[in-house]
C-alpha cells in the first residue's frame, strides 16, 4: 500500500513549511502534522480535513482507541497518535487555571469542558477570583446528581471566605452531554446567589458543561 505523505504535497501547502513560515494553521493541518501520512487513495492533508469536517476536534478527543481505528485511514499507529496528543494537551492544561484573569466566562469554559469530560457523575466546582478577577483557586464542592440539599452554601462560601475571594464562578458538568439547565439548577443559583449577597461574595456565573459544549445559567 502506498502512503502519501507530506512531502507529497506541494512545497507552499505543506503544513511544516508553513509552520516555519510564521503562519497559524488550522485545524486540519496541526492535525496533519500529528498524523504524518495518509493512506491509499487519500493524502494526509485531506484526511485531517474529513476527520475535522466529520468529527471536530472535541469529537476526535472524546473517541476511544477502538472508536479511532474503526474510522476509514486511521489504524493503530495514527489512533494512538492521537490520544497521545490529546493527552499531552489535557496534562499542559491541567495546571493553568490558578491566576488566570477571567474576563468573560469563555476564558474558563473550556478548561472544565476538557477537565470534566469523561466523567459519569455531576461535579459542582467552586472557581474562587481576587478582586481583579484573578482565579485563586479551585474546589470540588460536591459530586452527584446536583440538587440544593447537596450544594450547601456554607461548603461553597466557607472555602471562599479562607481564601479571600471577592467573588466566585460556579461550575458543573451534565454526563448526559446536555448543557439545558434543570429546574435544580436554578433552584442551586437562588441559593448560592442569595447566600452570597449576605457574605459580600458575588457568584459571577454558573457555567454548565457538556459534549464539548458550555452554557451559563444564571
Amino acid at each position: 500500500m502506498i502512503k502519501l505523505k507530506i512531502k507529497d504535497i506541494s512545497t507552499e501547502q505543506r503544513p511544516r513549511e508553513r509552520l516555519k513560515s510564521g503562519a497559524i494553521l488550522n485545524d486540519a493541518e496541526i492535525l496533519a502534522l500529528i498524523l504524518e501520512n495518509g493512506s491509499k487513495g487519500e493524502n494526509v492533508i485531506d484526511l485531517s480535513h474529513r476527520l475535522i469536517s466529520t468529527f471536530g476536534v472535541e469529537g476526535l478527543n472524546s473517541l476511544s482507541l477502538a472508536e479511532l481505528t474503526s474510522i476509514k485511514g486511521i489504524g493503530l499507529a495514527k489512533a494512538s497518535k492521537l490520544i497521545a496528543a490529546f493527552e499531552l494537551s489535557k496534562r499542559a492544561n491541567s495546571g493553568r487555571i490558578c491566576e488566570k484573569v477571567v474576563r468573560n466566562p469563555s476564558d474558563i469554559a473550556s478548561y472544565y469542558i476538557s477537565k470534566l469530560k469523561d466523567l459519569k457523575k455531576e461535579h459542582f466546582i467552586a472557581v474562587f477570583l481576587d478582586s481583579k478577577n484573578k482565579i485563586i483557586k479551585d474546589e470540588v464542592i460536591s459530586i452527584g446528581t446536583l440538587n440544593s440539599s447537596l450544594v450547601h452554601p456554607r461548603e461553597v462560601f466557607k472555602e471562599a471566605i479562607k481564601c479571600s475571594a471577592n467573588s466566585i464562578i460556579l461550575v458543573h458538568n451534565h454526563p448526559s452531554g446536555s448543557v439545558e439547565a434543570s429546574d435544580e439548577d436554578h433552584r442551586v443559583n437562588k441559593v448560592l446567589i442569595e447566600a452570597g449577597e449576605l457574605v459580600g461574595i458575588k457568584v459571577l456565573d454558573h457555567l454548565i458543561v457538556g459534549d464539548g459544549k458550555w452554557e451559563s445559567c444564571l
